[in-house]
């Protein structure tokens, strides 16, 4: 060993006395069975978690739970001008309302669980200096002092002589091998430094290595010598901190946006430096969306797109069961094609593979989401809508909330309505939905204004509902209550049979639909609704002869 390297290490790190083999033994080897992925979901708190950042925890989350592995939440925080206030606290909420748990990492409380942390990097600063101190003590990494004012020059003297590639490098790398003395009076001078890795490779070096998502891939080494600790807070940017973290916390699987892809030959030079054996790597496309303004593929955005961002999903009131099933829709290609040939299997029957991951990326889109998130509604029972739609609107909707909670049965049964069939109705999409769909069940939220097209005398219109309501049986099954109100529309002008009526439609005032279609608006002020004769039932005779008269009255 370099005495010289020996000493500049004492020099930069005098605070740092543990080595690297203290955290080795600190952090021990996971017992897991043969083919456990331990994968993490490993965020900056610069912002909200959106629908991109999610499909990466999803895979994270899937893939640990498929292979009985491990899945850990970790926090990158140590870009310290972008980290925003709350941020750790909203990434560990939108998580938790989506149901994408991690067995360890941060809590709700910001507290480590489990025995690889602490899994927020800002709390792991003297294990990144300790191993820092090693590449020093080796003659792997050295201090930089040069200023931005040099780096531009560098670059500009680069550009002058057409250099193939611009960075700190070779003969421009002039800190490189500074003396302990020269060193020794730099830090005197309280000069700022960063530390920077020393590249092994040279112009033209090729480097493979195989991705999980995308195979094979052969690309140029990397240069530079890149920095591994930035100056004045001497934490690491992220090339360094996952490295160590990652090997320490014993990760198998780095699932990431594919904007690493070109940082691999570095990352690499980065674990053999450390000693490392390095993590399988899959790089996942941005999902991307249709831009209304130009028709064309581009990533979703933050600014653009807030209805990607999960805290709108939650206040808007997707179910955690429906963010899923459309998450597996954008993850695997063949996803949709199993669930049609699997229309009621639990979609965790699905097995994700690295190799049906898009590479072009997913496409977001906004109305197939609604689509999906009707279908998973659809499928489930009225107790279980009942229950997540309360604990939706007692946060997002409190009036919705306490009527709903007045009455469970009587909701519980509206809610049923055309839901126990062979096709049930899909016009849930998200709880925010459920108030404008089945508000009129409700006298105190039936605001009297009714889509009917057609207009018709009020004095028929008057007759007819006076004979509905006098021939009404709760006791009659659907075929009678239909015939009824057949018999009902001939008595006024209305044919029974719809296919008579279209052979000529001016011999009639209209056909039974119609005569239904004034007592569903009446009752409903839709022209659509779930089963008609069963929100009859459900009404009685009295609040149906009120909506009836109030209705009669409108015209």
């Amino acid at each position: 060993m370099n005495n010289n390297y020996e000493k500049i290490a004492d020099l930069l790190f005098p605070n740092i006395d543990k080595t690297p083999e203290y955290y080795e033994k600190l952090y021990p080897a996971r017992h897991l069975q043969k083919g456990a992925e331990v994968t993490r979901f490993a965020p900056s708190p610069t912002g909200y978690v959106h629908m991109g950042s999610l499909l990466t925890a999803f895979y994270d989350y899937m893939f640990a739970k498929q292979s009985v592995g491990v899945f850990f939440l970790r926090i990158e925080d140590t870009d310290l001008e972008r980290t925003v206030e709350k941020g750790v606290e909203g990434i560990i909420s939108d998580l938790a309302q989506y149901e994408i748990n991690a067995d360890e990492g941060v809590d709700k409380d910001k507290n480590s669980v489990g025995m690889y942390g602490p899994y927020i990097q800002t709390q792991r600063k003297e294990i990144y200096l300790t191993y820092a101190k090693d590449l020093v003590r080796r003659g792997l990494a050295y201090p930089c002092f040069c200023t931005k004012e040099e780096i531009d020059e560098i670059r500009h003297e680069q550009e002058k002589n057409n250099e193939c590639q611009i960075g700190y490098y070779g003969k421009y790398a002039k800190c490189r091998d500074l003396s302990y003395e020269e060193i020794k009076k730099n830090i005197e001078a309280q000069k700022p430094f960063v530390i920077r890795l020393k590249s092994t490779a040279k112009v033209g070096d090729r480097v493979k290595f195989v991705d999980k998502v995308r195979g094979e891939i052969e690309m140029s080494d990397s240069i530079n010598d890149v920095v591994i600790l930035k100056s004045g807070t001497m934490l690491p940017p992220y090339n360094f901190a996952h490295a160590i973290d990652d090997h320490l916390m014993h990760t198998t699987t780095v699932i990431r946006s594919n904007e690493w892809l070109n940082s691999v030959p570095e990352h690499i030079q980065i674990f053999k430096a450390l000693g490392f054996e390095q993590p399988e790597y899959a790089h996942v496309a941005f999902v991307q969306r249709i831009d209304p303004e130009t028709g064309t593929k581009r990533k979703i955005s933050k600014r653009k797109d807030p209805e990607t961002a999960i805290s709108y999903m939650v206040e808007a009131g997707y179910p955690a069961k429906s963010v899923h099933e459309y998450l597996f829709t954008l993850a695997n290609t063949n996803f949709e094609d199993w669930r049609i040939q699997n229309p009621k299997a639990d979609m965790m029957d699905f097995r994700l593979t690295y190799d049906k991951i898009s590479l072009s990326g997913a496409l977001f889109d906004l109305d197939k989401f609604n689509d999906v998130s009707k279908r998973v509604i659809a499928n489930m029972t009225a107790e279980e809508v009942y229950d997540k739609l309360v604990s939706w609107a007692s946060v997002y909707d409190k009036k919705w909330a306490e009527l709903l909670s007045n009455d469970k049965d009587y909701a519980i049964k509206f809610l049923s309505i055309d839901r126990y069939i062979q096709n049930p109705r899909k016009d849930i999409a998200k709880w925010s939905d459920t108030k404008d769909l089945y508000g009129y069940f409700y006298d105190e939220l039936f605001d009297k204004k009714y889509e009917l097209d057609e207009t018709f005398e009020k004095d028929t219109l008057s007759k007819i509902f006076a004979d509905y309501i006098n021939s009404y049986d709760e006791n009659d099954d659907k075929n009678v209550w239909f015939d009824k109100i057949k018999q009902i529309g001939e008595r006024y002008g209305f044919v029974a049979q719809v296919k008579e009526y279209k052979k000529n439609p001016t011999a009639y005032k209209g056909h039974c639909g119609h005569v239904c279609n004034f007592i569903r608006v009446a009752l409903t002020g839709k022209r659509t609704s779930p089963d008609l004769y069963e929100i009859c039932k459900l009404f009685g005779k009295e609040k149906m002869a009120k909506r009836l008269n109030d209705f009669v009255e409108t015209l």
